[in-house]
């Protein structure tokens, strides 16, 4: 079983501030790196809408574990006691009084609050759960992938009943399960270079068109219209770009050259976009206002390999965070862009 560690105590911060070598912008490194810490995938609710704390996975218990961070003192405390967690799937609940996540063969859900910790659903018999997990945007579905042997299958689970539907099934590896905001339908990651919809009863599955080329991070806006996606080019001398594709119409088209992101988050209302890149010379974390198609370098994020900077914007869109194992170890850290980003109205406010 899987318990919330609701007796768990607060750990003191591990909050340092310095000055960026690059930018001398000041950034400030959330946890210590003399152990692993990872933000959820770019797609999951991370921040809390009054951007009081922040969902992370840490190992520094013998087990990798889901921790709360008050983001005004820097101080973390347990919230799960569980088995193999998979720390890419953790997601604050739209009311964000728990949180989801898969850990072993199931998906669970543990109340904030320190309350028991409740089992949704265990993966069918000869089947294993993926590490990961989309939450509907009312919070009353999860979108989940089993696999076994040469078979991946994207289901469907009431986060109330537990009861499961299979939407579709492929011989390749089923990844990314985003639920359209909005709407009754499910985006998802098909093999490298795929991304299909299926809507909620299992009808209407179909590739979606887009540039040529391979695909990075992929996620919708605020509102379910579009998807935004990161675009590599079959010529590897031409620069990654940001294209948007509106499933409605299957119009795919241009947003803006980048400095070789290979990894995005998008503010409040899509307007700017933070973004790592993958340049071995320029390693940086920048920002991309999309109107002007212009880019202003944040700070240096030195991670080892570009591709595991996830990076994301608090639902105001005034602060960013990325994680970077630029320290040794995989840690979190977080700058104020205040200055830079004009505020966005959070869920709650609209």
């Amino acid at each position: 079983m899987c318990f919330a560690a609701d007796t768990a105590a607060l750990l003191p911060s591990e909050i340092h501030r310095y000055a960026d070598a690059a930018t001398e912008f000041i950034v400030y490194r959330l946890t210590d790196p003399a152990h692993q810490s990872w933000l959820p995938a770019s797609y999951e609710r991370t921040v809390s809408r009054r951007n009081n704390f922040l969902i992370y996975a840490n190992d520094r218990s013998e087990k990798v574990q889901a921790y709360r961070m008050d983001l005004k003192t820097g101080e973390s405390r347990q919230i799960t006691e569980a088995d193999e967690l998979q720390a890419n799937s953790l997601t604050l609940t739209p009311d964000e009084r728990g949180l989801a996540y898969v850990a072993g063969q199931s998906l669970f859900l543990a109340p904030l609050a320190g309350a028991r910790v409740r089992e949704i659903y265990r993966a069918a018999a000869g089947f294993h759960l993926a590490p990961c997990l989309g939450l509907s945007d009312d919070g009353l579905y999860a979108a989940i992938v089993e696999r076994k042997t040469e078979t991946d299958r994207l289901r469907l689970v009431s986060v109330r009943t537990g009861m499961a539907a299979t939407l579709t099934e492929a011989n390749q590896p089923i990844t990314d399960p985003m639920p359209r905001p909005r709407r009754a339908s499910v985006l998802y990651r098909r093999g490298k270079n795929e991304l299909a919809m299926v809507n909620s009863n299992g009808a209407q599955n179909r590739t979606l068109r887009l540039a040529s080329g391979e695909i990075g991070t992929a996620l919708w806006s605020v509102d379910g219209r579009t998807i935004l996606y990161l675009n590599f080019p079959p010529d590897p001398k031409q620069l990654h770009a940001l294209r948007e594709v509106t499933p409605d119409t299957n119009e795919d088209r241009f947003v803006s050259n980048t400095s070789q992101f290979v990894g995005f988050n998008r503010n409040g209302d899509s307007s700017v976009l933070v973004g790592a890149s993958g340049s071995k010379a320029s390693p940086y974390i920048l920002l991309l206002v999309r109107s002007v198609k212009r880019e202003l370098t944040l700070c240096e994020h030195r991670a080892s390999d570009p591709q595991l900077v996830t990076t994301l914007f608090s639902p105001n869109s005034q602060r960013i965070f990325f994680q970077s194992d630029r320290d040794g170890k995989m840690a979190i850290y977080t700058m104020a862009v205040d200055k830079l980003v004009e505020e966005t109205e959070t869920e709650g406010d609209q």
